[in-house]
């Protein structure tokens, strides 16, 4: 999920660390007057049920709701985790728009929607934010399965205003019977970025009839902002709204300016006087990213992720800041990544706050093998000007540093969220002879499907992809990684990597960006799987990989059997030795990238393990042996763009089945292709038909399951997969 100021998301959201952080919330930080209580009426967000009783309270109390809201924020964000400060900055905005507006008859449609937990505090749902044992009972974004005040199961950018031009055009056709009054969509400054929110602006202009644009401005995005429109925004909040060129005006469109975004008694104005307005209006509110967190310590003085109490001596919460404006090129603080030490203002740790639970443990696998990349090509920028490293506004998410942006300079460039826009652009730059790299989540590049296929792949374009948390994760339903393969592998002309050692990873990133002209260069687009969970773990335990240890080794060779081998000192050898011929020059290149390695030669079974789920395939192996006697063959494909029929031919001696393990869907992935191999090369000695048994994950959307509740579901345990295999002999 992104945090794109108002709006934006950034895959960790998946709130896999859940409950409470045993002890470590710091409600005693919240003076006892307003501690979040479940059920004491002394507190007035414990009263509100729906928008109705927000609509009940006195003028005078929306400030103290506002105060309450804050503190509640705060002591989830160190229980729980999550898009804490986006939804700080959003608090009186939320509260007054249900002030003035009626949900569920008047629409809110909350772009990405990461920044709706007080929207669903005011719905009824206030209990799993003030409550440990019912933090799980909400997503993190709106969901339509919660509550008749949310419109859709959102968490990509950008798309609020055309879904709210939708509503609005059935309204509009069916007159009074349809049932929608105002239609409000909430949208910020980063998510503005994203070409679609564009179309949608043009839309509105053109459709007419009533259609509120709230623009959520914090100046901030995930790392920053990025993109020549924010000049002009930059204008428009010093002259109070008032500076030309005004973007909005441009489209067509009403404007009105409110300053003080984090004053709630200003905003109900704001909305009233746009409530049931004929035509669009964009209410530009400049609100303040993290407002509640103290914003007086700077990032040097702090060696803990904190969240200060708030002030209550402000009549908001609200500090003065001056982590605003920052003159450095990235728009943003020197927070050095997105989950720790948020505060205020232009910070990029508060786009996601990790619970105090999970401080000082190891980087996730995107961190990790994400620094790992870069480390490998900043050393490379000073001879190689044509090195660029593209992020579309997720940079510290997957690994990209600050102080690597810093270093990198103009080898860096941040798009903010532009997905379509960054392959494009990175095809450009492949075109000119460059090197680009594009790095963002797996299912954020389903935003750029159609450039994949056609400025990057049908233009043969050399454009590296690495495409992190593909696979099977807890995350929510809009940002599983499950269905990378399916897409990825099948479009023509690009490879796909999933290296399942840190060593293949830095071997694959090498030959996928070598210089054009480089004997062994790529002729067109790689796309490199960065690995997962399941592989970092096994590289942190080499217990895990029982076959191997972790260590790819030269071995004796089967000569029925061709085996790839690499280097266990690393990097990828030369030499690919088929039976007991040692080839090189016809090897070189593309072939010697896509040889499947056969770790262990064996009989019976061959178990084939793609990417993450390579670790499954040892100690699926191993267990073989140890219980039933089996020495099976394993197989790390290393790739899933083509299948290595040599190999696949070799398991018709002595092999009746073949395995396939892939931690991704299994329609339209990986394995069935194998099935389909065997089906469609039938040879009349049916013995040498292998069976072969596909594992992996259903075709369907799953939202925060633990992973290895998935891997249970999906039959990928080492029980399960041995039991399939020995019930077929």
């Amino acid at each position: 999920m992104r945090s794109a100021s108002g709006n934006g998301f950034d895959s960790s959201d998946s709130f896999a660390v859940s409950g409470a952080a045993e002890g470590t919330a710091r409600l005693h930080d919240i003076p006892p007057s307003i501690t979040p209580s479940h059920g004491d009426d002394s507190h007035l967000l414990s009263r509100i049920a729906s928008p109705a009783d927000v609509k009940a309270l006195a003028p005078n109390e929306l400030a103290e709701l506002c105060r309450e809201i804050r503190a509640t924020l705060l002591a989830y964000g160190h229980q729980h985790g999550g898009h804490i400060g986006s939804n700080l900055g959003m608090v009186e905005a939320t509260v007054a728009l249900h002030r003035v507006f009626d949900s569920p008859r008047d629409r809110i449609v909350f772009d990405v929607s990461h920044q709706s937990y007080v929207h669903k505090m005011l719905t009824g749902r206030a209990a799993a934010y003030l409550d440990p044992d019912r933090f799980s009972e909400v997503t993190g974004f709106t969901n339509p399965g919660e509550s008749k005040h949310d419109q859709f199961v959102l968490g990509h950018t950008g798309t609020s205003i055309s879904l709210a031009c939708g509503l609005a055009k059935t309204r509009d056709m069916e007159g009074p019977n349809s049932g929608i009054g105002n239609v409000i969509a909430v949208i910020g400054d980063g998510s503005l970025s994203s070409g679609v929110a564009f179309e949608g602006l043009n839309n509105a202009a053109e459709q007419g009839g009533n259609l509120i644009i709230v623009f959520n401005d914090n100046e901030m995005s995930i790392a920053g902002d990025f993109g020549g429109m924010y000049g002009p925004l930059a204008r428009l909040r010093a002259s109070g709204g008032t500076a030309q060129p005004n973007l909005f005006n441009a489209f067509g469109l009403d404007y009105r300016y409110v300053e003080a975004g984090n004053d709630v008694s200003a905003l109900v104005a704001a909305f009233e006087e746009v409530r049931d307005i004929d035509h669009p209006v964009v209410v530009h509110i400049h609100t303040l990213k993290g407002a509640g967190y103290d914003g007086e310590e700077t990032h040097a003085d702090r060696q803990t992720a904190s969240a200060s109490p708030v002030s209550f001596d402000s009549p908001t919460g609200v500090h003065p800041t001056d982590n605003v404006n920052h003159s450095e090129p990235w728009h943003s603080d020197h927070c050095n990544l997105s989950d720790h030490e948020p505060h205020e203002g232009q910070c990029e740790a508060s786009h996601w706050q990790n619970p105090d639970a999970a401080i000082g443990k190891p980087d996730d696998p995107r961190k990790h093998y994400g620094k790992m990349a870069m480390a490998a090509l900043e050393p490379r920028f000073a001879a190689e000007p044509g090195l660029v490293v593209i992020s579309p506004a997720t940079p510290g998410s997957n690994g990209i540093t600050h102080e690597f942006r810093e270093r990198a300079g103009a080898h860096y460039v941040d798009t903010g969220i532009t997905e379509s826009h960054a392959v494009a652009y990175a095809a450009g730059i492949a075109r000119a002879g460059g090197t680009p790299v594009v790095a963002t989540t797996a299912s954020f590049f389903q935003r750029a499907y159609d450039q994949f296929f056609q400025e990057m792949s049908l233009n043969r374009s050399r454009v590296t992809v690495l495409d992190f948390l593909g696979g099977l994760s807890g995350s929510d339903n809009t940002h599983s990684g499950a269905y990378d393969v399916t897409m990825f592998s099948n479009i023509p002309g690009a490879t796909m990597l999933v290296p399942t050692s840190a060593r293949d990873y830095l071997a694959d990133l090498a030959w996928a960006t070598a210089p054009a002209g480089s004997a062994d260069a790529p002729a067109g687009p790689v796309v490199i799987r960065v690995p997962g969970e399941a592989i970092l773990t096994a590289e942190r335990d080499a217990t895990l990989l029982p076959v191997t240890g972790g260590q790819i080794a030269d071995r004796p060779q089967s000569t029925s059997l061709p085996v790839s081998v690499s280097s266990a000192s690393g990097g990828i050898s030369a030499a690919t030795v088929r039976g007991t011929v040692s080839v090189t020059a016809q090897h070189a290149g593309v072939r010697h990238m896509l040889d499947w390695r056969v770790n262990q030669t064996g009989s019976h079974a061959a178990i084939i393990g793609l990417g993450n789920a390579y670790p499954l395939a040892e100690q699926t192996a191993a267990a073989l042996s140890a219980d039933y006697g089996i020495t099976a063959t394993v197989i790390d494909p290393r790739q899933c763009t083509s299948l290595d029929s040599d190999v696949l031919e070799s398991l018709r001696d002595g092999h009746q089945q073949v395995i396939t393990l892939e931690d991704g869907q299994l329609e339209g992935g990986w394995g069935e292709k194998v099935t389909a191999y065997y089906a469609n090369h039938h040879v009349s000695d049916g013995s040498r038909n292998p069976h072969v048994l596909n594992f992996g994950a259903t075709k369907e959307f799953t939202d925060r399951v633990p992973l290895g509740e998935l891997n249970e579901r999906y039959g990928l345990t080492v029980e399960q997969v041995t039991e399939a295999i020995t019930r077929c002999f």
